[in-house]
């Protein structure tokens, strides 16, 4: 036994150290496509818990990989395969510490459960408007950590947006508070934004103060089939201009996206898929009433309508039909993942350039790789877009991946800088991009990067080897 785990058992109990048995579901990345092989996975159960494990991993040279709900996209909350790092999960830590009402902020502890603090703000009259697919089971430190994005980062921002405050324990093993409800504080550089979005690297979040909004009076969901994704940015704009600040999400999908739900979940009703390329999901949150948000709706699609950019919608009549194009909405990744292993980009785009970009990248992809299925849904309005890449219908899906990849990413890669994207608009770097991400960023931004790095955990403890090399 490595000296290291008895005094990691002395430091969080004997059951919270865990280094025998299969450690599967702390050692392997969501998608499953990388796994690897931990010293031990530490559960502390509290900040000065962490800080202690912390202080011995450093002491012993060992590294530690944070990690939350383990559901990243990117290869970055798992161990290697060396066997020598250890695993920090956060997941005892999911205490709500405080909801201050008057300040609309709520502090909770980084092993929350996103859904579980959505459902808490809500009992209590407030939003949470952080929403993405895995919320039943990803966690607040890593919806920060990766700077998570989702379905109303249009109205109210990412991650980064909705957090007021932190407290990270240092590589050193060190505490900062900064659990500030604050708007305002103007006191030096912001130790908060250089956190999020870190991705466990320059240190590990333990709780958050976090932005609350009083609950609308009502939310409306629309889905209308749009002809083209020119028609798709033409009815976001109509719906920025007549919907105001209460548009709050504003989904394109591809019609073969939408196709593989109908194939893999038939049980779901997909409206249009098979009448049109595109459809749109939108969502309309009203403070004055249901009947002004409704009246609402149906003039913007009658203007789009009249417009040519819609040929046919549907305005949800209940939650329970809104939850019903949701759905359909969210399974699209599941409905993927049934169709077999597929090269997934999570890419940002100015909104106007993406119709080219799309045209563009499709017709180069489909050219160079015959028989190429593209699977394009995302958050439109936003400019971000899920643009994944399938393989050919008779195809082996595991041979398409392993001899394709770096083709395919280079193909995108390139079309995304050449229309002023990022290569990564939510999921973050994490292993899976970080040796691409000298190619598509500044020389200068990768050298800031890395003296940030060095200056924070000079002796590179803390999840080495994400998003940027040292």
């Amino acid at each position: 036994m490595n000296p290291l785990i008895p005094q990691l058992q002395s430091l969080v109990g004997t059951a919270h150290v865990l280094f025998e048995g299969d450690l599967g579901a702390w050692e392997q990345d969501w998608r499953k496509r990388s796994r690897g092989k931990a010293l031990a996975v530490v559960r502390p159960g509290s900040t000065a818990e962490v800080a202690a494990v912390v202080r011995a991993c450093a002491a012993a040279g060992v590294s530690m990989v944070p990690q939350g709900g383990n559901t990243g996209l990117v290869v970055g909350a798992i161990p290697d395969d060396s066997g020598t790092q250890v695993v920090l999960s956060l997941q005892r830590m999911n205490a709500v510490r405080e909801l201050d009402a008057a300040n609309l902020t709520v502090t909770v502890e980084a092993g929350c459960v996103l859904q579980t603090l959505q459902e808490h703000a809500r009992d209590l009259g407030f939003l949470f408007p952080l929403s993405l697919a895995a919320e039943g089971s990803c966690t607040i430190g890593g919806n920060l950590a990766t700077n998570a994005g989702g379905t109303q980062v249009l109205r109210y921002g990412n991650a980064r947006e909705l957090c007021l405050g932190l407290e990270v324990v240092t590589p050193q093993g060190e505490v900062w508070d900064g659990l500030s409800g604050l708007r305002k504080d103007n006191t030096g550089y912001d130790l908060r934004d250089l956190f999020v979005g870190s991705e466990g690297t320059l240190g590990i979040v333990t709780a958050a103060t976090l932005k609350l909004y009083p609950l609308p009076a009502a939310t409306l969901t629309a889905w209308a089939a749009v002809p083209s994704m020119e028609a798709a940015v033409h009815l976001l704009g109509l719906a920025r201009r007549q919907l105001g600040a209460g548009l709050t999400g504003f989904e394109v999908m591809g019609q073969f996206a939408l196709g593989l739900v109908a194939r893999h979940y038939p049980q779901q009703r997909v409206p249009f898929v098979a009448d049109s390329p595109w459809c749109v999901l939108l969502e309309n949150a009203d403070h004055e009433s249901e009947a002004h948000a409704r009246a609402q709706f149906e003039s913007l699609l009658e203007a789009a309508i009249e417009a040519g950019c819609v040929s046919d919608a549907v305005v949800a009549e209940n939650i329970a039909q809104a939850r019903q194009l949701w759905h359909v909405r969210e399974s699209i990744p599941l409905a993927q993942a049934e169709e077999g292993l597929n090269i997934k980009h999570d890419i940002s785009l100015p909104i106007s350039r993406i119709p080219a970009f799309c045209a563009e990248t499709d017709e180069r992809l489909a050219r160079e790789i015959p028989g190429v299925r593209l699977v394009n849904f995302g958050h439109l309005g936003d400019g971000n877009l899920h643009y994944n890449v399938q393989a050919p219908e008779q195809g082996d899906p595991q041979a398409f991946l392993r001899e394709q990849e770096e083709a395919v990413n280079t193909i995108v890669y390139d079309q995304v800088l050449r229309h002023q994207g990022s290569i990564s608009a939510e999921h973050g770097v994490g292993g899976l991009k970080v040796d691409s991400l000298p190619s598509y960023k500044s020389a200068v931004a990768l050298q800031m990067m890395r003296a940030i790095k060095r200056a924070l955990d000079p002796r590179n403890l803390m999840n080495p080897g994400r998003v940027v090399r040292i």
